[in-house]
């Protein structure tokens, strides 16, 4: 028997939505590319490696370099089959970040409203779903949206309840329903979706729900089993050079050789509970502050409630139990990734997995917080619901405050994620700068997206100095991705992903400055994505600010013969270069603009 859904007056849940985007919309259409963005793992990384995809016009190219750690494949930038990649092929860099927020926004609300309606809709069999329940899981989908997660991920996060939500309507199948609809889409699924982070892992929950599934009903769920096939097949479809490289390609790699960190067992059990409260960096949504603390109080009520009723067995069948309990087996798999014993495990039983980050099944946690969410409020709903219900003489008023409580719940912890100013949170960072800046005339030391990039200023360089296609370059003081947007070839570059090889012919490069510094040392030689320039006296000399106070050493390290043996033309460096005679380089040329709060040095080999 199907659910019945009441959609008169439903709206409320979407206005808000709604409101919410075309405020978004508006700030950043009137800031613009003055807009405050993440650096860290976003400007520094993706959006230079779709500039450089966009600037070389190789998002489909095969067998080709790209401009960066000195003509590293193509085939190690993001896919072109991604809705990602897309929004960049078609806009430019900053309108396609706009645009990639608030579509993770539309799929996320759009995705939790299916799947949380579902549920109920299940549990409900026949019974009417009001307005409330519809915006209730409306407002929950956008707290989800609006979570602030890895950003060039947003999308892959958001789209987590809708593969769920196929996957169990698959389940149910049975003749005369849209199956084959649902197979095409979950076969699509991986073009919102990334592989490496999110991808991996929901196949391997899919096995285990099948194995699960086939103990508990006694019976092999065969359309899961193609589901699981399906899925894995969109997979290497979609992100096919990920897969090449993976299976055919014979290079080693720096992942090969990255040192992993090993704990204790009471780190482990320390690092475990630690994520659980506090999450990562990566999956930051806050939940300690509020979402938290209110489902493990209702956890404590409901199973307390399912043991004085002698429903002990309820407690295991509660959708809201079970997301606990895949929380916290996210949290300790998190905990088990320090741990040598399980690493020689994976070694000894699957060697191909060998260094491979299984940690990341806490990127799974910020949704299933927001799916507990849902199960309270709505739970609170249909409790006050009944008990208002109940009381015909109770005044009107008083009953709009009662069933507004689960609607109050929901909105504070929106709120709370709206205006925390966590790393990732880039609508928070550009509306308090730019209120800062403009309104009341305070220095701001930090750069904005134009800022950072500085295209006008580079444009101007290039013109100057006569720049071609295929002249190498490094940079000092600041981050490659600068240079890489700009359209300028670098021989540095951050990457998880690049030969080994050269990692060592560039660490003969960096090696009178790794020699002076052990932390750096053992930063690159034990990880090694960051393939800069590196000072020989500061921790960091690459800063994301408009001074460089931080910089207390003017002399470069490097050794330059090797630079030059890599063929390397330009080093563009934030800093006047004091030792530049006594390691072999000259300074061309310093550019400044009003356009840009850089001076940009720029030096050539002797």
């Amino acid at each position: 028997m199907k659910t019945k859904i009441q959609t008169k007056g439903g709206l409320f849940g979407v206005c808000v939505v709604g409101l919410f985007l075309l405020m978004v919309t508006v700030i950043y259409a009137v800031i613009g590319e003055n807009s405050y963005i993440a650096v860290q793992d976003n400007l520094d990384l993706f959006m230079a490696q779709f500039a450089m995809l966009k600037n070389e016009g190789i998002f489909f190219s095969h067998g080709a370099a790209a401009p960066f750690l000195n003509g590293v494949s193509r085939d190690v930038l993001p896919s072109e089959l991604s809705l990602y990649t897309v929004l960049y092929m078609f806009f430019s860099p900053f309108a396609a970040y706009v645009i990639g927020y608030i579509l993770k926004v539309v799929i996320a609300v759009f995705s939790c409203r299916l799947l949380f309606i579902d549920v109920v809709s299940q549990k409900n069999p026949g019974r009417e779903l009001d307005l409330h329940v519809l915006n209730l899981a409306t407002l929950v989908g956008l707290l989800y949206g609006v979570l602030n997660l890895f950003p060039a991920f947003g999308i892959p996060f958001a789209s987590i309840p809708l593969i769920i939500y196929l996957l169990r309507k698959v389940y149910r199948y049975n003749r005369g329903t849209s199956f084959p609809g649902h197979i095409l889409l979950i076969f699509c699924y991986p073009f919102i979706s990334y592989f490496s982070y999110l991808g991996f892992f929901i196949l391997g929950y899919l096995f285990i729900a099948i194995i699960w599934l086939w103990i508990r009903d006694r019976k092999l769920n065969l359309n899961l089993v193609i589901a699981l096939v399906v899925l894995g097949i969109g997979n290497v479809v979609f992100e096919y050079r990920l897969f090449n490289m993976m299976l055919f390609s014979d290079t080693e790699t720096i992942r090969e050789t990255m040192v992993q960190t090993y704990l204790s067992f009471n780190e482990i059990v320390g690092e475990s509970f630690d994520i659980f409260v506090n999450g990562m960096m990566h999956a930051d949504d806050l939940h300690k502050y509020f979402v938290m603390p209110l489902c493990l109080a209702y956890l404590v009520i409901l199973n307390i409630g399912y043991i004085v009723k002698n429903s002990v067995r309820d407690i295991f069948k509660d959708y809201y139990n079970l997301c606990f309990i895949i929380i916290v087996f996210n949290c300790v798999v998190y905990g088990l990734y320090y741990s040598q014993a399980v690493e020689n495990v994976i070694e000894t039983l699957v060697p191909p997995l060998t260094g491979f980050q299984y940690n990341r099944t806490i990127f799974f946690n910020p949704f299933l917080w927001c799916m507990m969410l849902f199960i309270l409020v709505y739970r609170l709903y249909m409790w006050i619901s009944g008990k208002v219900n109940s009381e015909p003489g109770k005044k009107l008023f008083i009953k709009k405050v009662f069933i507004s409580m689960p609607y109050m719940i929901v909105l504070v912890a929106v709120f709370i994620v709206l205006v925390s100013p966590t790393k990732y949170n880039d609508l928070y960072h550009t509306a308090k700068l730019t209120v800062r800046s403009r309104i009341f005339g305070h220095d701001n030391d930090a750069l904005n997206f134009r800022e950072f990039y500085s295209t006008d200023l580079f444009d101007e360089i290039k013109e100057d100095l006569d720049y071609k296609s295929g002249e190498y370059s490094v940079a000092y003081g600041m981050h490659p991705a600068i240079l890489e947007y700009n359209g300028i070839y670098t021989l540095d570059g951050y990457l998880g992903f690049y030969p080994q090889s050269y990692k060592e012919e560039f660490r003969e490069v960096i090696a009178p400055a790794l020699d002076r510094m052990e932390p750096t040392r053992l930063y690159f030689d034990e990880w090694g994505a960051r393939c800069y320039l590196y000072s020989g006296t500061d921790l960091s000399i690459v800063m994301a600010t408009k001074s460089m106070s931080g910089v207390s050493d003017n002399d470069i390290y490097i050794n330059a013969e090797a630079l030059k043996n890599l063929g390397c033309k330009y080093i563009f460096s934030r800093i006047d270069i004091s030792n530049a005679d006594e390691v072999g380089i000259e300074l061309l040329k310093s550019y400044n603009d009003d356009s840009s709060p850089y001076t940009i040095y720029v030096y050539t080999l002797r």
